[in-house]
């Protein structure tokens, strides 16, 4: 089984721009967690972490996005980083078929920091790591 990126949307308004994707990813959700919650994990198909507190309030360093706050945290489901100039990323992580897993990710930012393209690249190296 591999995965795939079913689908993604891009929204404005005004200044804020919202990129939603579903991807299919072909493991169960306890080893995809680590992907988007730890350090290594997220460094390995994201962007470099300086720091993760991994708990709602945490402190967070994404590479070139910069730092913030842990503002959605729950275990196996949910991670959701704010950092300023980079928006809210949210990975929200849901049961997909026999031994799958279906992330619906978010990307809300202003101004022109993400691209589309730019997080459907990203997501394929997600895919890769996890195959």
């Amino acid at each position: 089984m591999t995965g795939s990126i079913a689908q993604g949307t891009s929204q404005t308004h005004g200044n804020t721009h919202i990129l939603h994707f579903l991807v299919r990813l072909p493991r169960p959700a306890d080893q995809v967690w680590p992907s988007l919650s730890t350090q290594e994990g997220l460094a390995a198909w994201f962007t470099p972490v300086d720091v993760l507190q991994p708990r709602l309030g945490g402190t967070v360093t994404l590479g070139d996005l910069g730092t913030g706050k842990v503002t959605a945290w729950d275990v196996d489901r949910v991670a959701e980083y704010t950092v300023e100039g980079g928006g809210r990323i949210r990975f929200h992580l849901e049961r997909d078929g026999d031994g799958g897993t279906a992330l619906r990710f978010t990307h809300e930012f202003k101004g022109e920091v993400e691209t589309e393209q730019a997080w459907r690249d990203r997501l394929e190296r997600l895919i890769d790591v996890l195959s």
